[in-house]
């Protein structure tokens, strides 16, 4: 077995990792690696095809998709995954680094660097993409965006800080030990990274404590993502597919009658275009006075982008891998609908 399908199967079990390999668009050169130290590569198309697995079982609208499309007999080209932080200024958040250094300290020494950073002003937020440096095009990219929470009211930082507070740091010895040596030496054994992963895959969940129905509504009432964030957390908000054709894909699907976006978003270069699935409403429980209470709740979605060439300053073409402010935070407001 390849690196690859060993560290998948490792997290996932054989059967799923066998359907998630099998589904996404791999680069040859990451499938071939069977022996010496695991690259940081391989680990990192290791954790997005896991996560990708994570966000499939909790959207089901984009595992059918999923499902079409293998039945088709066409393969998922996972172009990013995004997530959501709390950034408090100068602070932590909890025991976590604040914002999207929590994730910069996993992302970077697995390869990872900020390639572009984005201006989210109009949901007091900003994101970062984090690109790949061995293979940008073909490792996905993560969309780490972080709420900033001192630009919102008094009353809410006082209520962020209650919810939030309490967030864990998942990553321990082992998921320590292989990301220092993936800095290093660019590379881990391969029992190390086994151990390594099920650490780095719980990074990204929701590490903080029960929610009291009142503070999420207090949430809720200024900022629709800080309310997603305080009953997802970390998980991937969605996971994205990346298209020929992203108007065909949107028509295709409508005319299934699936809850997809009503326009397609345009980048300002009109090189990078966007749509989604609306958010898959989950049950989430509350902690109330009386109990706990049961809501719906909006959860994850499924993402499709079409991304068009451009010639760089060199001369060289290249595929536009940027992302749009505008676009981002017209892709946000997926999770606005339960």
């Amino acid at each position: 077995m390849s690196h690859l399908s060993t560290l998948v199967a490792s997290a996932v079990g054989q059967k799923a990792a066998a359907t998630i390999l099998d589904i996404l668009e791999i680069d040859p050169a990451l499938s071939a690696e069977t022996e010496g130290p695991v690259s940081r590569a391989v680990f990192a198309m290791a954790l997005t095809a896991v996560l990708f697995h994570d966000v499939m079982n909790r959207v089901p609208m984009g595992a059918a998709y999923v499902a079409d499309r293998r039945a088709e007999g066409h393969k998922i080209l996972f172009d990013h995954g995004a997530l959501r932080t709390i950034d408090f200024g100068a602070g932590p958040t909890g025991a976590l680094p604040g914002g999207h250094k929590a994730f910069a300290r996993i992302l970077e020494p697995l390869g990872y660097a900020v390639a572009d950073v984005y201006p989210l002003d109009g949901l007091k937020m900003t994101g970062r993409a984090y690109a790949h440096a061995d293979k940008p095009d073909m490792i996905p990219q993560f969309f780490v965006s972080e709420l900033h929470v001192e630009r919102f009211s008094p009353a809410f930082q006082v209520i962020a800080h209650a919810v939030f507070d309490s967030s864990a740091d998942t990553l321990g010895s082992a998921a320590k030990a292989a990301l220092q040596a993936f800095s290093t030496a660019g590379g881990c054994d391969l029992d190390q990274a086994r151990a390594a992963l099920p650490e780095l895959v719980a990074a990204f969940a929701r590490t903080h404590g029960p929610v009291r129905l009142e503070h999420y509504e207090a949430l809720k009432a200024e900022s629709a993502e800080a309310a997603w964030i305080a009953t997802e957390g970390q998980a991937f908000n969605h996971a994205t597919d990346r298209v020929p054709d992203v108007d065909a894909i949107a028509d295709a699907q409508k005319a299934l009658g699936r809850p997809i976006k009503d326009a397609v978003e345009v980048s300002a270069s009109g090189r990078v275009r966007q749509t989604a699935f609306k958010a898959q409403p989950v049950s989430r429980d509350f902690v109330t006075d009386a109990g706990l209470e049961t809501r719906a709740v909006p959860g994850s979605f499924h993402e499709f982008i079409t991304r068009d060439t451009f010639v760089d300053d060199t001369g060289a073409t290249r595929l536009d891998l940027r992302f749009d402010s505008a676009n981002a935070q017209g892709i946000f407001k997926m999770t606005r609908v339960a």
